[in-house]
């Protein structure tokens, strides 16, 4: 078998490398991968930690693998199962590995986990998300190895030293796949050697590689690469420090020297090397470019030490309400994301290669930013957003709350441990100190943590809402538009409506009317939690509009921004007819819904779209009698409607980017629509087509860029259609699929809606014309047939050819994603600012007002925290702004009371003149008013007419409470004014 010839031949390299160094008392680095070959058992067995168990007929698994994998999506995440299981590994070290130190690297478990070698305790890890190690140089044996891991993922585990529950253990918002389910590593070093960045159990920083004095048009930095040495010979040792840097193409681009040092016996010290860097690229959004940072120690002159840091160099700025990415103002678009990330049947369990699939998935939605929820998601995650050019906030560990005591020093630990072990990723940009506002001491206390571990990395520290914060360095509520000229505030979860894929519209199969399904959990209404795909895309546009209107250059205070909850269906909190979340503008499988090409048309730009487009919401294949509305989402100025060649006139346009024909008869053929600017000129068009009966069944594979490796934790992604004679998807097939899977693959299987939403069935339909499944290898090389047959299509059958992975005494070289390639689809951050200004601040110089005259200045302070209000009398429902300086005034923006469940009737005047009445709409967070152009210096506005008070948006809280902005506030005549912002049309310069 080829499994045996290569580990006869790898055995005999490492023998010829055992005599190279016999007598070197300082063995060469290596990092193995140590996913393979483990055992594993559903239970808690006494005794399985000895080396003499009978582990016998235990699971053989390769890592990572989440023991209830299986039931990832067929159950809610509060129903997942939870308790205890063992996992062990049998292993031998290489010959070359004696008289060096032997560490242990494991990405995270769930949720907590007691570690034996050989029999003997090694340690403890209880936080259930991030990183730590284990030196295990002192409890190996010669020979085999037993490795022992007792599990235990019960979200009540409490933290064996204290009693205290951890905050985040939950079974709500963090998907509950226990046991193993991120990588392990094994390192091999010296005595002299570079330490790991795992701070838990180990107490070590490793390397840690920053970029500060950036010229970004001459492309060039100032690079400093700092690394902890540890000396645990038991003589003083000399030794240099050099750093290499090279590029994307293998090019050396740099040799940087740190000088000559001493350490003492067991002595730990940082040393650093640093130098002006040219000829730079620069990582950006889209533009995943990467070099290698090989920091090294030598010892007469030759190399005792190298580790390889894989990093990116890119310039943050946070201030003026604004985040810049290398000298460019970007306006936050884009997802938050469950933590794990998952996928059906696996859990987040999944080959590199498929995050990246995952996650640049969002890159071609055009997002620029992912906010991982709750939690800090797996290094590999974070790893794959460096690669495909997507910006991350990254979080330690929270709930819905700030945190006290014992849980507090908790979620500052785990903190601790997510800095170190990721500020060398440039994708992350924020650490998120909570999931909801926290004190300004716990806001402090977190910021000293990014000043002492990264503080050059350029990140910002901030938090859920700290609206008016003195610490905090970004912030924003959930849902809503908040605005400043200080800090940036973005929406941090926006959006929570739901769609099954399923489901197209109300005249498409399966019939299913817009909003039909249960009640939501707590009894409200579920309509928004089971729309067709038609209407969550257009209510996608109108949530997104509110963000674009108050995007930066529409003043001096602005939004930066907002992210959708979420990219994909999510197996936790779901609140519509399903038990998960069909909240993602891509289902659990990733293939997309509507809603991702509404994203991919608005989001087209770092601030405004840049590059025009549209797209067709739904399909064309109806009944002949049909009727209906048709949508086209785009960023044309203005839209034309054809079918078969025939115009239906222009769209009428709503949120900016909606454009609706109220009554389309189907006409089979095709249907197009045709983007124009403001002259007519032709900018983009889009078109669908009527597809044929269906005729057969089509196959698809996706694997990694090397193809599908025989480890038993790679996978392929095989797409599923129904398709019509030429080949087109027929978009209302929903035909059951069966398929055959022989070879050496395990089957993973896909999703869909019915009897347990069809995890690992071997039969499921396609839902409008397509699904996915997914197959694992196992860990034997060989030829594997899919074959997929439904009744009355044409089958079709796909063969995949697994390569042979080569393990030694269950250890491999091959480092997963480690060769993955970086995207640059996006190419490098453009030259000059991304701000187009739309209107003139004119500053206030002060306010008085009818009631409550010393509170008027805090209507335009710049805090949404504050603000004026009358006493609730009619007659002292007004207030009155003077200007800096006499202007035409042409609009009014304004942030008022109760802003998603009143609307407000005014009478604003400019120097006594009537420049508007009329009713203010309900909203997120911000209302303009266009106002008639008018010259002045003194701007009143004041109530004219009761306060209409009923929620405008129905929306609730995650947990289905109402939320406080949505109730009536205060009597009818009571006037209330957070911000008030005054705008006056462009100089004819500015235009």
């Amino acid at each position: 078998m080829m499994i045996a010839i290569n580990r006869l031949v790898a055995s005999a390299m490492f023998a010829s490398v055992t005599c190279l160094h016999a007598g070197d008392a300082n063995p060469p680095r290596k990092k193995y991968n140590f996913n393979p070959g483990w055992l594993l058992k559903t239970a808690d067995e006494t005794g399985a930690e000895a080396v003499s168990f009978d582990d016998g007929s235990w699971k053989p698994v390769t890592l990572p693998h989440a023991w209830n994998e299986d039931s990832a999506f067929k159950l809610d995440n509060k129903k997942l199962p939870s308790g205890i299981a063992w996992y062990r590994k049998h292993f031998k070290l290489p010959p070359e590995a004696a008289g060096g130190k032997v560490f242990l690297e494991f990405e995270g478990i769930r949720q907590a986990g007691e570690f034996y070698l050989n029999g003997e305790s090694i340690g403890l890890s209880e936080n259930g998300v991030m990183a730590f190690g284990f030196d295990i140089t002192d409890k190996l044996r010669p020979g085999e190895n037993v490795l022992a891991a007792r599990i235990d993922n019960s979200t009540r585990y409490v933290e064996k030293a204290t009693g205290t529950s951890f905050q985040w253990n939950v079974n709500d918002f963090a998907a509950n796949y226990g046991g193993i389910p991120k990588n392990v590593f094994l390192h091999v070093t010296g005595k002299l050697h570079q330490t790991l960045p795992l701070h838990s159990n180990l107490g070590t920083t490793g390397v840690y590689v920053h970029a500060r004095d950036f010229d970004i048009k001459g492309r060039s930095a100032e690079i400093t690469a700092e690394t902890q040495v540890r000396n645990d010979h038991a003589s003083p040792k000399k030794f240099s420090y050099e750093v290499t840097l090279t590029d994307a193409d293998g090019r050396l681009v740099k040799t940087l020297q740190g000088g000559e040092h001493t350490l003492a016996a067991g002595e730990t010290r940082t040393v650093s090397a640093g130098g002006r860097v040219s000829d730079l690229h620069f990582w950006s959004w889209g533009y995943g470019y990467l070099y290698d940072v090989v920091t090294t120690l030598k010892v007469d002159g030759g190399s005792v030490d190298a580790v390889t840091t894989r990093t990116g160099f890119r310039k943050l700025e946070f201030g003026k309400g604004l985040v810049k990415l290398n000298d460019r103002t970007i306006q936050m678009k884009g997802y938050a994301q469950r933590s794990t990330n998952e996928w059906p049947s696996v859990g987040q369990s999944v080959p590199p290669w498929l995050s990246d699939f995952s996650n640049a998935l969002m890159v071609e939605s055009n997002a620029n930013l992912v906010r991982w929820m709750h939690v800090t998601p797996g290094k590999q995650d974070i790893e794959s957003c460096d690669r495909v050019g997507l910006l991350q906030a990254m979080p330690a560990g929270d709930k819905e709350r700030d945190a006290q005591d014992r849980q507090w020093t908790q979620r500052v630990e785990l903190m601790r441990d997510a800095i170190i072990y990721n500020r060398n990723n440039p994708s992350v940009v924020m650490y998120e100190g909570g999931n909801e506002s926290i004190s300004e001491e716990h806001m402090a206390d977190l910021k000293a943590l990014r000043d002492q571990y990264d503080p050059h990395g350029g990140r910002a520290s901030g938090s859920r809402e700290m609206l008016d914060s003195k610490v905090a360095e970004y912030g924003g509520e959930m849902l809503y538009i908040n605005k400043s000229a200080r800090l940036p505030f973005w929406a941090t979860e926006y959006f929570r409506d739901e769609a099954l894929r399923k489901y197209w519209d109300d005249w498409s199969p399966p019939f299913h009317k817009n909003g039909d399904g249960p009640p939501a959990p707590k009894g409200e209404s579920g309509a928004p939690y089971n729309r067709n795909q038609d209407t969550y895309a257009a209510a996608t546009v109108e949530r997104w509009y509110d963000y674009w209107r108050e995007r930066p250059g529409t003043g001096l205070r602005s939004s930066a921004g907002g992210v959708n909850i979420v990219f994909s269906d999510t197996n936790t909190h779901g609140r519509g007819a399903e038990n998960y979340r069909r909240s993602g503008e891509v289902d659990a499988m990733r293939l997309p819904k509507d809603a991702f090409f509404a994203h991919q048309v608005m989001w087209d730009g770092w601030v405004d779209v840049e590059r025009p487009a549209a797209y067709l919401v739904g399909h064309w294949n109806y009944e002949a009698q049909v009727k209906k509305p048709v949508h086209v989402i785009s960023s044309a100025e203005k839209v034309e409607l054809f079918v078969n060649g025939k115009s239906k006139g222009f769209g009428e346009q709503s949120s900016r980017f909606l454009y609706t024909w109220r009554e389309i008869p189907f006409e089979p053929g095709a249907v197009k629509a045709v983007g124009y600017d403001s002259n007519d000129r032709k900018t983009c068009e889009t078109e669908k087509k009527t597809a044929g009966v269906p005729v057969s069944v089509r196959l698809t594979p996706r694997t990694a860029p090397g193809g599908l490796l025989a480890d038993g934790a790679d996978m392929a992604l095989i797409d599923v259609e129904v398709v019509d004679a030429r080949g087109n998807r027929c978009p209302t097939a929903f035909n059951p699929i069966r398929f055959d899977l022989s070879g050496p693959a395990e089957w993973r299987g896909g999703i869909a809606q019915g009897p347990d939403n069809f995890i690992l069935s071997k039969e499921l339909p396609v839902e409008c014309g397509v699904n996915r499944v997914l197959v694992r290898s196992l860990p034997r090389e060989g030829k594997i047939v899919l074959k997929a047959a439904a009744d009355g299509l044409t089958p079709a059958s796909i063969e995949l050819v697994s390569k042979p992975l080569v393990v030694v005494d269950g250890l491999s070289e091959v480092i997963p994603g480690a060769t993955l390639p970086a995207s640059f689809k996006r190419g490098g951050t453009p030259d000059g600012d991304s701000v187009t200004p739309t209107r003139t601040p004119l500053p206030i110089a002060g306010a008085t007002a009818g009631s409550s005259p010393e509170q008027a200045a805090l209507s335009y302070d710049d805090n949404e925290n504050t603000g004026w209000k009358n006493n609730g009398r009619p007659d002292t429902g007004w207030i009155q702004y003077d200007l800096q300086k006499a202007s035409t005034v042409s609009e009014i923006t304004l942030k008022m009371g109760g802003w998603r469940a009143k609307a407000y009737p005014l009478r604003i005047t400019v120097d006594g003149a009537l420049a508007y009445q009329g009713v203010t709409p309900k909203s997120l967070g911000y209302v303009t008013l266009q106002l008639k152009p008018t010259p002045g210096k003194t701007v009143r506005i004041e109530l004219a007419g009761d306060i209409d008070e009923k929620d405008g948006f129905g929306m609730v809280e995650v947990t289905g409470k109402k939320l406080e902005d949505a109730k009536p506030a205060g009597k009818s005549g009571a006037l209330q004014i957070i911000e008030a912002e005054i705008y006056g049309p462009l100089a004819r310069s500015e235009r």
